[in-house]
């Protein structure tokens, strides 16, 4: 079954967030994504009030920027947020936009090395594990977690282009891919990540998730062709959907069609009720995809 998520647009205020994660548990949403884009707010600090604030809604963060973390922060943070809040906690991780990664004094001269050494040093933290490791970028002397997760944490690296997508295949248990990644992309993003899961000899599952720009209601479509302007993408290519429940309902199908399990629509920067796009998602949307 393909999973739907909506986003909270890190463009609204903090103090909106408990009203949007309460709404989308209420209505069933199955999950809430948060970015962490500098500067705007902290992906973990949202995340655990978010989860706080809730009873079933799972909740994830795409991405953590990892030149901003040493990698034992982020593991214990992980681990801890994972204990609070068993299997409701999606990580995603990355390389982080390069120039607020230079503008912040966290610009590294080869990101692809930097995931090599830091997602199997993350997992094996994770795992309980005592990690040393020498890297360019990553070192450990002896790091443990004196509380690691009770269950498997499954990782997700969010990254475009071929070499990164391979990476993931072989390094991650899950993609996401970004915002305008039409379903040829994701086909494409299939293929490559398939290519890093072989030279690995993975046979586990891989989760692809995707965002979709998406709009509903009164102005849809103009709300819509802004933002993909915004964003600089091309509005006849089939980046995202506005339009009904059943316009929305299809998308879905083309997205998870092209091979992506989960489906988060990222609503416009003006949408005018982010509750009501989350309850719109979750009590219309969801009924026809399932039908």
């Amino acid at each position: 079954m393909t999973v739907l998520g909506a986003v909270f647009l890190p463009q609204l205020p903090p103090e909106r967030l408990r009203d949007v994660a309460v709404a989308a548990d209420r209505a069933g949403l199955e999950e809430l994504w948060l970015w962490e884009d500098c500067f705007l707010e902290g992906g973990l600090t949202a995340t655990t009030a978010a989860l706080a604030w809730t009873d079933r809604l799972r909740v994830g963060i795409g991405l953590l920027p990892i030149p901003l973390r040493n990698v034992a922060v982020t593991a214990m943070e992980i681990a801890t947020v994972q204990r609070l809040f068993p299997g409701r906690f999606h990580a995603g991780v990355g390389s982080g936009v390069p120039d607020w990664m230079v503008q912040v004094g966290a610009g590294v001269s080869s990101p692809l090395t930097l995931m090599r050494e830091y997602v199997p040093a993350l997992r094996s933290l994770l795992r309980g594990e005592e990690v040393s490791v020498e890297g360019k970028f990553v070192k450990l002397d002896r790091v443990k977690l004196d509380w690691p997760p009770r269950e498997t944490v499954p990782i997700l690296v969010g990254t475009g282009g071929p070499k990164g997508l391979a990476l993931s295949g072989e390094l991650a248990d899950g993609t996401i891919l970004t915002g305008g990644t039409t379903p040829d992309g994701v086909r494409n993003a299939r293929a490559q990540i398939d290519e890093g899961r072989a030279r690995a000899g993975r046979t586990d599952a891989h989760r692809v998730t995707v965002y979709v720009l998406a709009a509903t209601g009164p102005g849809a479509l103009a709300r819509w062709e802004a933002e993909c302007r915004r964003w600089n993408f091309d509005p006849s290519d089939d980046v995202g959907v506005a339009g009904d429940a059943p316009a929305i309902a299809a998308a879905v199908k083309r997205w998870a069609d092209a091979g992506a399990d989960t489906v988060v629509f990222q609503p416009t920067s003006d949408d005018p009720d982010p509750i009501r796009f989350i309850e719109f998602i979750a009590s219309e949307v969801r009924p026809l995809v399932d039908a």
